[in-house]
């Protein structure tokens, strides 16, 4: 069927989804008559002249509609189009407010400026020299990025995705995408590998080609850590593998074998064969752990660490009457501190953690010991002063990570200048993070790990803290004894139980009424309950509505953060401001909650940090974020690494604490039901916790204490000889 042609200028926008470019719009043809226009057309924008390909169609409820296939942009050149063009928030530093001024001055020459003069936009009142680079470079930008989306577009790739590419890529876009696709599904955030693989198989990859089955391999072997895994079972990465690929297992045998071979001799996998079983990894996972291993063993093994006066230590600890009274168990946590060069301290709310480490930091300042406080994430950063007092630094922080080169300053090459580093919610810390951490520490100091095995294994793969402990190399201190003044908490009482298999209780004489359990068997009844708390049960705890947060199991569903954040946003939001963005399915509007979900090295924001909305420049098209005191600017095309945070995952909750926590749980949640999922997102609440759900679903998940077998080898590397081939 051949293809219609139109032509004529984009007058308003009525719809656009950023994630796939799909797009309604009224196109007005010879100033006249106005058109209903649908397609697949990322970066359009009002008062843009488009050429359009594509056929008619009639809507039930629109009426006529034009289906686009294909896209071609023509500039303007007339004076209300300019206007319309540079006023569409386009260019970076062009509003609608400079765009009437700059055509009015340089009339239909404007673009020809901007491209070739940029200097002379001086003459425009209010415009100087940062706002000319500004604009210059905006416009040079959306020049390339069109010719990105010319080509993705004739590869058949929605262009959706230019943006991403030209800001990783810059002018080697192109030859970057021509040379290796598959490098796209690795290196830019929002691309999997199916779109990497269209593209690949639009630029002529065959299906049946080693470069694609040896894409396929490293990305079936990647995509294990999204479960924690460092490792893929031979014979599961195949099968895994021809499953991606869409390619018969027994038809392909030959070609996996060939593969694997060639990216062993690349060096770009490591084998491992344990008991009977042979494992792949990609080869900077291995050296992450092995790395990880051999830095410990090193550690532990140089003897020169401090001579504290042990005896009269540990009198002092006995004898204290300075205010700050340990039990048996913060004794010897203490003392194994100071003993050991490694030490783990592990234990659940209310045992006393934060103590030991004010205690152990005035021990460090009475013998004149440097030492430094981290913690995983900022929230935990700022948790551990809450807690003593004394600074502590986010682990980027701490070795100060560099996002031009990528790496962290401090490494053996650059050790931390101290004796004694701790680090809370070590739980949390992925393979990754743990071999830079052990790299940045000095041979000759001390390292203190302190936190809650219980809790869920860290977000990023391995098991890090669980498998140090499963290895007996290093001390451990585990703490059990509740505090007495702890336990009139419910909170802390029903941690305690759920941790031990037992269903929490709402009451107990002379307790906190900190625990609320409301029974409800129906989902979409969840928000009628939101909003009774949030207008009445907070104001009767004294809790404002922004130091809560509801934490559920998943993403999606009718109790899921998808719609939750829907419907709180709705609740307890209402800025009524036009300044608003929608983007990824969300409306971004002042005041709001929001968290980033991916780490973001340049901005020095990570995975789980958790900022309010302060500030929208539909100008200069950025969005900006408070996180505690700093403020941090996002590029609206930057906005896929936020989503909307009243309601969050209970694994991105990890390392953080608040007022007021909301937990829905239901049976539809029933993958995810597991007793150390429903002990993290109780452990999180402070003053109060409220649980809103069925029985049953609790129940199953307290019965359920079987969490996924994370395949990784350090224990085996810190008690063998273990070595990969």
């Amino acid at each position: 069927m051949q293809l219609e042609e139109i032509k004529g200028t984009i007058d308003r926008l009525l719809y656009q989804n950023a994630e796939n470019g799909f797009s309604i719009f009224v196109l007005q043809i010879n100033n006249k008559e106005s058109i209903t226009i649908k397609g697949h057309l990322s970066n359009i924008q009002p008062g843009q002249e488009v050429q359009l390909f594509g056929k008619w169609s009639f809507h039930a409820k629109f009426g006529r509609q034009f289906e686009v296939d294909k896209c071609q942009s023509i500039i303007p050149n007339s004076i209300l189009g300019l206007k319309k063009y540079l006023g569409s928030g386009l260019i970076k530093g062009v509003g609608k407010t400079y765009a009437e001024k700059l055509v009015n001055h340089f009339g239909t020459n404007i673009l020809e400026i901007i491209e070739k003069s940029p200097e002379l936009l001086k003459q425009v009142g209010g415009i100087g020299p940062k706002r000319i680079e500004q604009i210059s470079k905006s416009w040079q930008d959306q020049k390339e990025i069109s010719n990105i989306m010319i080509f993705l577009q004739e590869k058949g790739i929605s262009s959706a995705y230019a943006t991403k590419i030209y800001k990783k890529y810059g002018q080697n876009s192109i030859a970057t995408v021509l040379e290796n696709p598959y490098r796209l599904s690795d290196e830019i955030w929002g691309i999997g590998f199916k779109i990497a693989d269209q593209i690949a198989s639009n630029l002529g990859i065959a299906k049946d080609s080693l470069k694609r089955m040896k894409a396929g391999i490293s990305f079936a072997i990647s995509n294990e850590l999204n479960n924690g895994h460092l490792y893929a079972e031979l014979q599961n990465l195949k099968e895994k593998t021809c499953e991606l690929l869409e390619i018969d297992l027994k038809e392909s045998e030959q070609h996996l074998k060939q593969s694997l071979h060639d990216l062993y001799n690349e060096e770009k996998i490591k084998l491992i064969s344990h008991e009977n079983q042979h494992y792949i990894t990609l080869a900077q996972y291995y050296f992450s752990e092995k790395g990880t291993s051999d830095r410990i063993k090193k550690l532990l093994d140089r003897q020169d660490y401090f001579k504290f006066d042990l005896d009269a230590t540990y009198n002092y600890l006995r004898n204290d009457t300075s205010g700050i009274i340990l039990n048996e168990e913060q004794q010897k946590g203490i003392m194994a501190c100071l003993q050991n060069k490694i030490t783990i301290i592990t234990g659940g709310p209310g045992t006393g953690k934060t103590t030991i480490i004010k205690k152990l930091l005035n021990i460090l300042d009475e013998n004149k010991v440097s030492y430094k406080l981290a913690a995983p994430t900022g929230r935990a950063a700022k948790r551990i002063f809450e807690g003593t007092g004394r600074n502590a630094l986010t682990i980027h922080r701490l070795l100060e990570f560099d996002f031009l080169s990528m790496k962290f300053n401090h490494d053996e090459k650059n050790t931390l200048k101290l004796d004694f580093l701790i680090i809370d919610e070590a739980s949390m810390i992925d393979i990754f993070l743990a071999h830079s951490i052990f790299k940045a520490i000095p041979l000759k100091a001390h390292l203190v790990l302190i936190g809650d095995v219980n809790q869920l294994p860290s977000v990023g793969a391995g098991n890090f803290l669980n498998d140090l402990i499963k290895s007996q190399k290093i001390a451990c201190i585990q703490l059990k004894e509740i505090f007495r003044q702890a336990q009139n908490s419910l909170i802390i009482v029903n941690a305690h139980k759920i941790n031990n298999g037992e269903f929490p209780v709402s009451f107990l004489p002379d307790s906190k009424k900190d625990f609320i359990f409301i029974k409800e068997e129906n989902p979409e009844k969840v928000i009628e309950h939101l909003k009774t708390i949030y207008n009445h049960t907070l104001q009767k705890n004294y809790i404002q509505s922004d130091q809560s947060i509801v934490l559920v199991p998943m993403n999606r569903g009718s109790v899921g953060t998808h719609k939750l954040n829907h419907d709180l946003q709705n609740l307890l939001n209402s800025n009524t401001d036009e300044n608003q963005i929608s983007r990824s399915g969300y409306n971004y509007k002042i005041g709001d909650k929001v968290m980033q979900i991916s780490n973001n090295y340049e901005k020095l924001v990570f995975n789980g940090d958790i900022g309010i909305i302060e500030k929208i420049d539909s100008e200069d098209k950025t969005l900006s974020v408070k996180y505690y005191e700093r403020l941090v600017e996002y590029n609206f095309d930057e906005l896929d690494e936020l989503v909307l945070a009243y309601a969050i995952s209970i694994h991105k909750s990890q390392g953080s604490e608040f007022p007021a926590v909301i937990i829905p749980i239901f049976t539809q949640h029933f993958a995810l039901l597991q007793r150390n999922l429903i002990y993290t997102a109780l452990t999180r609440a402070k003053k109060l916790c409220i649980f809103i759900g069925q029985v049953k679903a609790l129940a199953i998940a307290i019965k359920n204490n079987k969490s996924i077998n994370r395949k990784t080898f350090l224990k085996e590397f810190l008690t063998s000889d273990l070595e990969c081939r």
